[in-house]
């Protein structure tokens, strides 16, 4: 593993889930009754994991049950180098599940959530020692995952956004909008739930990580989906506080085979860079073997997060190129954890001949 001594951490909240996957690409009926795959994702612990495997400092608050399974996470954590140390322990609540059908050519992927009553849904913000956990981290990196899954949960996130900023971090937010998430208030649509509650949570932001569709739905303004600058700009002028908005660039061929590149948008230049690059020309990475897709956008955030802390790659062409090139690499590693090192990902980044076996 490549390190970064001395460079701040990053702090990423939310919840850790068991991975439930059918073995290869079978489907949920073949699979059940039999064996499934258990690993251990989530949107913001999977930053964390990517971020610590490229060599950075990363650490993980969650709250979790008072059980083995649990301790399981903890310890599968802590051995791929996240400080878990301000991980809750509670009887209350449950480990959040989610079951996972892999999508292969034009049949797309399957995601059941188990997640209702979670002990991270449950937890009140005062559960946590928000001031011990922010000490030493440089970013505080939260998604709309998180606030997605019950009412408290968007409390604490709001609460955590604001102490960070108030201390001093800098505060990354990626939208990851869920639709089957977004239930927790009776008779709203799930858009409109979001769109309110990310409006809160953006006002203490830095970074947005998000598509033209998501600009759209905070906004009230419409956005083609091609148009990444402009709905940078429609974003960054309704929240001045934001210093960034990121988004992956995804040409989806089918299920298995995308191609994917990355912008980053500069609020004070107005200058929006694109990665990857051959010479002067935009050309996204071509994936036409996809292994494992979730996880690939949190890949993409973790490795924007670690260049922008990094003085050789946060120049904002660099840092997107690091980040986009982070996210075409974990679409090959099976699991949501993006287990890969800096060097790896600069090889990608600098035109290495992908493919080849490193002898």
């Amino acid at each position: 593993m490549d390190s970064l001594m001395g460079t701040p951490r990053i702090l990423t909240f939310g919840e850790v889930m068991a991975r439930l996957a059918t073995p290869g690409h079978q489907r949920f009926q073949q699979a059940m009754p039999g064996s499934l795959e258990v690993t251990f994702a989530g949107a913001e612990v999977n930053a964390a994991v990517a971020v610590a495997q490229l060599g950075g400092s990363a650490a993980f608050v969650t709250a979790l049950p008072e059980h083995e399974v649990a301790d399981a996470v903890v310890a599968n954590l802590r051995g791929l180098g996240v400080d878990t140390r301000h991980i809750v322990r509670t009887p209350q609540g449950r480990l959040g599940l989610f079951f996972l059908e892999h999508g292969v050519n034009q049949r797309p992927a399957q995601v059941i959530y188990d997640r209702a009553g979670s002990s991270v849904s449950l937890l009140p913000a005062d559960a946590y020692d928000w001031d011990a956990a922010f000490a030493g981290a440089g970013w505080f990196h939260v998604s709309g995952v998180t606030p997605a899954i019950s009412a408290n949960a968007a409390d604490v996130a709001l609460h955590a956004m604001r102490r960070a900023k108030t201390l001093g971090l800098r505060v990354s937010f990626d939208m990851n909008f869920r639709r089957r998430l977004w239930q927790w208030e009776t008779g709203t649509p799930p858009q409109e739930l979001a769109a309110r509650v990310v409006r809160g949570l953006l006002a203490h932001a830095d970074l947005f990580m998000g598509g033209p569709e998501d600009i759209a739905l905070l906004t009230g303004e419409p956005v083609r989906s091609d148009d990444t600058r402009h709905a940078a700009r429609l974003l960054t002028a309704k929240f001045r506080n934001l210093t960034y908005v990121a988004m992956t660039l995804r040409e989806t061929v089918s299920a298995s085979h995308h191609r994917l590149g990355g912008m980053l948008y500069a609020a004070e230049s107005g200058q929006a860079y694109l990665a990857p690059r051959r010479g002067e020309h935009y050309a996204p990475y071509d994936i036409p073997n996809i292994v494992d897709r979730p996880g690939g956008g949190d890949a993409f955030a973790a490795g924007l997060l670690l260049a922008l802390m990094t003085k050789e790659l946060l120049e904002p062409s660099t840092a997107v190129a690091f980040a986009t090139a982070a996210s075409c690499l974990a679409h090959g590693i099976p699991g949501d954890f993006a287990l890969m090192g800096r060097s790896e990902v600069e090889a990608l980044m600098r035109g290495g001949d992908g493919g080849r076996i490193v002898r």
